[in-house]
C-alpha cells in the first residue's frame, strides 16, 4: 500500500528483488519484504508482535517479521536489506528494550507509523534475579545511575500475561485505525475479537492455576515475571531477563535448596535457548523437565502453531508441575 510516497528507491528496489517479492503472499510473517504492495504494509520485529499485527490487520494487511522462526529474537541483528524493508513499509510494530538494533533500525528510518508496543502498557521492573541476590545491602547507586538500571532491567515479556497483551492489541488496533482510516472499522472489529479471545485466556489461566500445591516455579531464563505476578505465582529462574546468561554455582546451590522447601517437582526449559543448564538442576536436585514456551517464535518443535494454542500448552505443563487440583 505505502500511504507515504509512491516513488521507491534504488535500494529498496534491490532489496526487493533480493528477497523475493513476487512469492510472498498476503499475511506472512515470514522475514521476507514488506513494503510497496496493495494493503497496509507492516513490519513486526518478532512473532507475538506480527501475531498481533496479522489478527487486527486482517486481509488489509501484509505483514513482515525481522525475526525468522527459529532464531532467538534477543540477538538479532538487523541487516541493510531489513532496513530498506522498514524504510518502505507503512507501520513498524515493535516492542522497544527487547531488541536493541530492531530499536534503533526503527528510530533512524522515515516510516510514517511507527508503534512501540512498550508504550501501550506498563512495563515493570522484575530485575535480573541474580544481580538483585549479589547486590542485597549494597549501597543505592547515584540517581542517575540507579534509573539507568531500572531501565536495563525492565521486563520486556508483556504478552505473556493475556491481560497485558490485550492492553497492546488496543493499541495497536487504534494506531492501525488511523494510519489507514479507509479500513478502520474492520480494524475495530478484529481487534474488539481478539481482545475477548485474550479476555477468556486470562479466566481460563486464573481458574486453571488458582488451586495449586505449589506456586513456586523454576524456569530457563525470566520470561514469565508477568505471568507469575498475574496469577499469583513465583518465577524462579536460572538467569536472569538474558537468556544467554550463564547462571552463577551459587544460584545453582540455591535453586536446589528452594526447590526442596517449595515442593517444586519441575525445571521449565524452552525451545529456542539451549536447555543443558535446566537438564543440569535438574538431574542435581532431583527434579523433571518440561517445556514452558515464552513464545518468542514458532517452530516445529512448539506446541501449537499459534500463540493461542502454546498459551494453553503452557497452561497445561503449569498446572502438571504445581499440582493443580
Amino acid at each position: 500500500m505505502n500511504v507515504r510516497r509512491q516513488h521507491i528507491s534504488g535500494v529498496a528496489l534491490a532489496a526487493v528483488a533480493a528477497l523475493g517479492l513476487g512469492t510472498l503472499t498476503a499475511c506472512s510473517s515470514d522475514s521476507a519484504a514488506a513494503g510497496n504492495t496493495d494493503k497496509f504494509d507492516v513490519v513486526a520485529s518478532f512473532y507475538p508482535m506480527a501475531f498481533l499485527a496479522e489478527q487486527i490487520g486482517g486481509d488489509h494487511v501484509k505483514v513482515s517479521s525481522l525475526t525468522k522462526p527459529g532464531q532467538e529474537p534477543h540477538d538479532l541483528e538487523v541487516s541493510a536489506q531489513q532496513r530498506a524493508q522498514i524504510e518502505e513499509s507503512d507501520a513498524a510494530l515493535y516492542l522497544k528494550s527487547l531488541q536493541p538494533a530492531v530499536d534503533e533500525a526503527v528510530e533512524q528510518s522515515g516510516v510514517k507509523t511507527k508503534i512501540d508496543a512498550a508504550a501501550l502498557t506498563t512495563l515493570e521492573d522484575h530485575g535480573n534475579l541474580e544481580d538483585s541476590h549479589e547486590h542485597e545491602g549494597e549501597e543505592a547507586h547515584s540517581e542517575e545511575g540507579h534509573s539507568e538500571e531500572e531501565e536495563h532491567a525492565r521486563d520486556p515479556h508483556i504478552w505473556l500475561d493475556p491481560v497485558k497483551y490485550a492492553e497492546v492489541a488496543k493499541g495497536v488496533g487504534a494506531a492501525f485505525e488511523k494510519a489507514d482510516p479507509d479500513h478502520a472499522a474492520d480494524y475495530k472489529k478484529n481487534t474488539d475479537a481478539l481482545v475477548k479471545k485474550l479476555d477468556a485466556l486470562n479466566t481460563q489461566f486464573a481458574d486453571g492455576l488458582k488451586n495449586t500445591k505449589s506456586k513456586v516455579f523454576f524456569t530457563n531464563h525470566a520470561a514469565f515475571g508477568y505471568l507469575a505476578e498475574r496469577y499469583g505465582l513465583t518465577q524462579e529462574a536460572i538467569t536472569g531477563l538474558d537468556p544467554e546468561s550463564e547462571p552463577s554455582p551459587a544460584r545453582m546451590k540455591e535453586l536446589q535448596a528452594e526447590a526442596k522447601a517449595d515442593g517444586v517437582t519441575t525445571v521449565f526449559y524452552e525451545t529456542l535457548v539451549s536447555d543443558k543448564t535446566a537438564k543440569t538442576l535438574a538431574d542435581d536436585a532431583g527434579l523433571k523437565t518440561d517445556v514452558l514456551d515464552p513464545l518468542e517464535g514458532i517452530t516445529d518443535k512448539s506446541k501449537g502453531d499459534d500463540y493461542f494454542a502454546v498459551m494453553e500448552a503452557n497452561l497445561t505443563a503449569l498446572k502438571t508441575a504445581l499440582g493443580a487440583k
